[in-house]
């Protein structure tokens, strides 16, 4: 088997994929820069079995070396790293005909199976390059969201029907217009109806338009939203809110391609790429009664799941900075910032609402906040009483520091933590006996010669 390829400006990460690769038996050979790469390619060398590359290094970047293999290599699967785990590192990567694409920091055991995945790949020669979509609206660097930006990419040249699912606030409309904003049919429109916030006496107009005389008030000729987005994209938002006989017009249209105006004869082609999204859940509707399950079935093609603000706490320091920043452009005012402990504290919190109370909140932080540097106590009452004895434990401020670090790309974070953890310990040891270092060692089930040596690696010494 021909080595894999790890190309990577950061000697770190060449030494994690070196050390796992030679674990595993994977030959494998590192390279610092892009342009190495390229020049070995360039010079007769063999082309790898798998390459890995990072995508932001000095010099030329992980895309063009993507470009450059792809131009010449068409069935060699590259698998793009990148720290900057937002989607359009994603979009990049798959437009450029990417096998993968691998968000930092990685899972060691992540890394080695999608690399056995990519040389089976090429083993059997049977890559495909992958479509995806754009849109810095949608960030998240948790892993569940990492799925829905692969789903995004691989949907957005499609024109399946997409059933979008999560709780209110979640984000589903901009899971939509992302999927229409970089597939085939960009430069058509995008309509979106909520048919929810529409009285059910006037949505069957509104979907399909009616003709004049239809109905008392129906003075003239009104295109309905699926002509509106004729060639384009219809986003049917909380659609198992629909009136019963609503669905069972919409399914016809699904069905057969066709519908007819409110008091009209003449069938008219529906030529749109149909997105629905729900709150709700559509199965249990479907058992009492509510949902049609022929209906269900046509809308449920493909499913994406959005999860949570809840179920993805690491995000919040991310989306909060956007839109803490989002909002002071709108304004025409200086960014503010958050405080870590702010960040921490949002972290903690629940957000029933998800990612839009978070939007709200830092919109109002913006107006409101009294300096630049946001604080906990600069938040609104109502968040400050109702989570001021939320328990935290050391576990869970462990994981939300760990996370903040890790999204901040900080070097040796698992060193940083060890002692800080070391610290903290000791002092309060110290603290505990009034500075007698053998009965702190006692006290923390550790030698006399190890605290000894830890103060003085520490940097603690102070002469007790």
């Amino acid at each position: 088997m021909k080595p894999v390829w790890i190309v990577d400006d950061d000697r770190s990460i060449r030494w994690v994929l070196e050390k796992t690769l030679a674990r595993e038996g994977i030959p494998f050979e590192s390279h610092s820069s892009a342009t190495e790469a390229l020049s070995l390619l360039d010079h007769g060398c063999e082309p790898p079995q798998v390459l890995l590359s990072d995508i932001r290094m000095p010099g030329q970047s992980g895309l063009k070396l993507l470009e450059a293999v792809k131009a010449r290599f068409p069935d060699l699967p590259v698998i793009i790293m990148t720290a900057y785990s937002d989607l359009d590192s994603a979009v990049s990567a798959f437009q450029g005909g990417a096998f993968e694409y691998l968000p930092k920091p990685f899972d060691v055991d992540q890394a080695v199976e999608l690399i056995r995945r990519a040389i089976d790949e090429s083993t059997h020669q049977n890559s495909a390059p992958e479509e995806s979509v754009l849109t810095p609206e949608i960030l998240g660097q948790a892993p569940a969201m990492q799925e829905v930006f692969r789903t995004i990419g691989r949907l957005a040249q499609s024109h399946a029907t997409v059933l979008i699912t999560g709780e209110s606030g979640s984000g589903k409309e901009l899971v939509a217009r992302a999927l229409h904003r970089h597939s085939q049919y960009a430069d058509k429109p995008f309509v979106a109806i909520n048919t929810a916030a529409i009285p059910k006496d006037l949505l069957e107009s509104e979907l399909f338009g009616h003709e004049r005389g239809a109905f008392t008030g129906a003075q003239n000729q009104r295109r309905g939203r699926f002509e509106q987005a004729e060639g384009g994209t219809l986003f049917l938002d909380e659609i198992g809110d629909m009136p019963p006989e609503l669905q069972t017009r919409l399914l016809r249209v699904l069905s057969d391609g066709h519908f007819y105006r409110v008091g009209g004869h003449a069938p008219i082609r529906a030529n749109v790429r149909v997105i629905a999204a729900t709150h709700q859940d559509l199965e249990a509707r479907v058992k009492e009664g509510l949902f049609r399950e022929d209906l269900f079935h046509r809308l449920n093609v493909i499913r994406i799941r959005l999860p949570a603000l809840s179920e993805r706490r690491e995000d919040i320091p991310l989306l909060a900075r956007h839109f803490m920043n989002k909002s002071a452009h709108e304004l025409g005012v200086e960014p503010k910032r958050l405080s870590e402990a702010a960040v921490l504290y949002l972290s903690r919190l629940d957000f029933p609402g998800n990612v839009r109370q978070l939007e709200n909140l830092c919109h109002w932080l913006t107006v409101m906040a009294p300096g630049q540097l946001v604080e906990i106590s600069d938040l609104p009452p109502e968040l400050r009483q109702n989570n001021v004895n939320a328990p935290v434990s050391w576990e869970e401020a462990l994981d939300q520091e760990a996370a903040r670090l890790l999204a901040r790309g900080v070097p040796g974070v698992y060193e940083v933590l060890i002692q800080n953890f070391e610290r903290i310990l000791i002092s309060r040891a110290l603290a505990h006996t009034g500075g007698r270092r053998i009965e702190a060692a006692q006290a923390l089930g550790i030698g006399r010669n190890t605290i000894t040596r830890k103060i003085h690696e520490l940097g603690m010494d102070n002469g007790s």
